[in-house]
């Protein structure tokens, strides 16, 4: 079905941060952060996919992640 909004969490190890983003806003840098949609790609019908991308540093080794839908 059809969404208005998505969320995904990440909690990123001890070292690890985010960078530059795009395509998404993020409430942080490191620790526990959430990527919530941008304004122009939160709006999706049954079936379409979107996507978000950042530039991280550290090891990805052992993070951890959930998305939900609105």
């Amino acid at each position: 079905s059809a969404i208005n909004g998505w969320r995904v969490t990440m909690t990123l190890p001890s070292g690890a941060s985010i960078g530059n983003m795009w395509s998404g806003t993020a409430s942080g840098t490191s620790g526990t952060v959430t990527v919530t949609n941008a304004a122009y790609n939160g709006r999706l019908g049954a079936g379409q996919t979107t996507n978000f991308g950042f530039v991280g540093t550290g090891t990805g080794a052992g993070a951890t992640v959930s998305c939900t839908a609105t």
